[in-house]
């Protein structure tokens, strides 16, 4: 691997790191506030929105120039998301403080996957995934591990008891301390982010207009689910990460009734989850092809059947064992299909027009099963009840892409666009 990679690698950590620590913080502080439990879901809808929002435009942006300082921007805005979210005084405000974080990572995205496919060779890519995506989940762990401590009273105390000589913080209690803190590591992902290279490539955009934009960006949405590969590999990621988002959640909810466990303590199951997935993205790196990515989409229907185990689970090694089961699952299926999606889009339009397209069918789909969801909680469904209607979702979904790709294959073979480069 090219050094850069190894600078982009840093970055992508700490920015995932607090984006995983703040979602704890923010959980916390809404319960402070005395918010609705519906409300806890949306913090991610909100987060999600500008990815919907603004992805006709962010593709754009990401391309207009080096992707270092797109991502320099990106963790700025997140910056000031966090500052926003120090002075919260009301759920809503919290709510749209959080939303301004969701906002610098919706340009950040199509910069952090981007680059990739500006670096790297196309027999590479399922390697720099796995790698990234392996990254990605250790700092899933250790972020929202890292949630869960610094909303832990003994360790919010002692973080309050330090003192900047000569320097008044305004910091006055545990969650403010842990907002703070988390700024800092935003701002250690921005220092990397000067050091990412600038690949060569051409960053002038054709035009402008806003009018444009929309337009270009609805024909690469046509063009990528148009592809027999694109849409294939689209469909899958577009399920798994509107289900990893929503599963964020019920993992949380299920750990306060089966386990009677705290916050603190369920976020580290959801680590537990993001653990089981770096496992199978590292397995997929070194055992999975380019060419046989699209043979690991059965993992998907499995995945979604064992979910439906957590339903039969209260003892805690039990648990780690089934939720470390499920993320290796996603994991090795999620990695190759996220690969063939970045080397048919880098293939058939710009590196961040295509990301941007994905980020808005993947976005789409969390904030439409997070609604789902939040109006469950509304109406008081059993988590039980929600486990197994979301893991009998995930399966029959995965069965449908599945049977859609051999109907695709049956009619015309379209592996061998497997691998080939852009313009040719």
């Amino acid at each position: 691997m090219k050094r850069g990679f190894y600078t982009i690698m840093a970055a992508q950590f700490f920015s995932s790191l607090a984006d995983n620590a703040l979602l704890v913080v923010a959980i916390a502080l809404l319960i402070d506030l005395h918010a609705p439990a519906y409300l806890t879901p949306l913090l991610k809808f909100v987060f999600v929105l500008f990815y919907v929002i603004l992805a006709p435009f962010v593709g754009a942006f990401a391309d207009s120039m080096p992707k270092g300082r797109v991502m320099f921007i990106s963790n700025t805005i997140k910056i000031t998301g966090c500052g926003l979210l120090f002075v919260a005084m009301h759920q809503y405000l919290a709510l749209a403080a959080y939303a301004v974080v969701g906002l610098g990572a919706a340009a950040y995205s199509p910069a952090k996957y981007g680059i990739l496919t500006e670096l790297l060779p196309p027999e590479k890519l399922v390697i720099a995934n796995g790698w990234i995506e392996g990254l990605t989940v250790a700092s899933i762990v250790l972020g929202t591990v890292l949630g869960g401590v610094l909303i832990t009273p003994s360790v919010a105390n002692a973080l309050l008891e330090f003192d900047f000589p000569f320097i008044e913080t305004g910091i006055d209690n545990a969650l403010e301390s842990g907002i703070f803190l988390i700024a800092i590591i935003y701002s250690i992902a921005a220092l990397f982010n000067l050091y990412i290279p600038n690949t060569g490539v051409d960053h002038r955009i054709p035009k402008r207009n806003l009018f444009f934009l929309v337009h270009e960006f609805s024909h690469c949405v046509k063009l990528l689910w148009s592809d027999k590969l694109g849409q294939i590999s689209l469909a899958v990621t577009t399920l798994f990460w509107g289900a990893g988002a929503t599963l964020q959640f019920i993992v949380l909810k299920w750990a306060e009734v089966a386990m009677d466990y705290p916050l603190n303590q369920a976020a580290q199951l959801q680590g537990v989850v993001a653990l089981g997935i770096a496992a199978g993205a590292i397995m997929a790196a070194r055992w999975i092809s380019l060419r046989q990515s699209v043979t690991v989409i059965p993992l998907g229907i499995a995945m979604g059947i064992v979910v439906m185990a957590m339903i039969l689970v209260t003892d805690l090694w039990i648990a780690i064992i089934l939720l470390m089961l499920i993320g290796g699952l996603a994991g090795f299926f999620v990695v190759p299909m996220n690969a063939l999606l970045q080397h048919r889009g880098h293939i058939l339009m710009g590196a961040g027009h295509s990301i941007a397209v994905q980020n808005f069918n993947e976005n789409l789909s969390i904030l439409v099963m997070l609604s789902l969801y939040a109006l469950l909680i509304l109406f008081e469904v059993h988590i039980y009840i929600v486990i197994a209607v979301f893991g009998l979702f995930v399966s029959v979904m995965m069965a449908l892409v599945r049977k859609w790709h051999l109907s695709n294959q049956s009619k015309e073979d379209s592996l061998h666009l497997i691998g080939a480069r852009k313009g040719r």
